[in-house]
């Protein structure tokens, strides 16, 4: 398959008043178009740092990112960023909401506004265009901050903890979903999360890092067989704990 992002021997290092700390440390791998990773380690160990450098949003120390053969500084157009909070604008409603990213970048063609109608259709939001973000729930809200930035149409997308903010019940729901919405997309995606399950439920692979400077401790291909279609069958597997117990000791190594 071909590579779409390429990280090159990334290292991270902060100046502070005591001296220079190190946040990440020479790590390198790639991902594949279609791809769905997620990148898991202890707190602080520099996850959502490296998603920001991933995103051509802080330089790196030394090292380098491609994404499509180029510098992902010059990429940016084809890179999408989800936070933890959906970011939707209150006095917006969901369509105006959902064209937003398009107007920020000066997109806001007949073409591409009739594309944000059709993923709202698409994606159980049609009959809600005209209400407000108060008006919706939170998995409702999640989606719409997800076409909102699907509607500019990157080729990767960035997930910064996007459930975490959800109760545990509409966090499995939402993640199966959104799931589905970039497999039929086609979007290759790049996940930070706390949560291994999540992470082994979503992903073609796993990265584990350790604790600060951060290095790639580990990279499990993620393989639950072909009835674990979606990350809430994914959970039922029998093959499932194993990935969990091995990450899981993995971490508390690096802890």
């Amino acid at each position: 398959m071909q590579k779409l992002v390429e990280v090159q021997n990334i290292s991270m290092n902060y100046h502070t008043k005591e001296g220079e700390i190190s946040a990440i440390s020479q790590i390198e791998f790639s991902v594949s178009s279609g791809e769905f990773i997620s990148i898991v380690g202890p707190s602080g160990c520099g996850k959502s740092t490296l998603l920001s450098v991933i995103a051509g949003l802080l330089p790196p120390s030394s090292g380098h990112v491609l994404v499509g053969g180029r510098p992902s500084t010059e990429s940016r157009e084809q890179i999408g960023y989800m936070l933890q909070k959906d970011q939707l604008f209150p006095w917006r409603n969901i369509l105006s909401n959902a064209t937003l990213g398009l107007e920020i970048q000066k997109k806001l063609t007949a073409e591409n506004i009739s594309y944000a109608h059709e993923l709202l259709e698409k994606y159980g939001l049609g009959d809600f265009k005209k209400n407000y973000p108060s008006e919706l729930s939170g998995g409702m809200r999640q989606r719409a901050a997800l076409i909102r930035t699907l509607a500019t149409r990157p080729r990767i997308l960035l997930l910064d903890e996007p459930f975490s903010a959800l109760d545990y019940q509409t966090r499995l729901t939402v993640s199966d979903e959104i799931s589905g919405i970039l497999q039929a997309e086609k979007v290759t995606a790049i996940l930070v999360t706390h949560d291994i399950s999540e992470a082994i439920s979503l992903s073609d692979r796993v990265l584990v890092l350790t604790k600060r400077p951060s290095k790639l401790a580990n990279i499990h291909k993620i393989d639950l067989g072909k009835d674990a279609k979606g990350p809430i069958m994914s959970r039922k597997s029998i093959k499932f704990p194993e990935y969990f117990n091995k990450i899981w000791k993995e971490l508390d190594i690096s802890d």
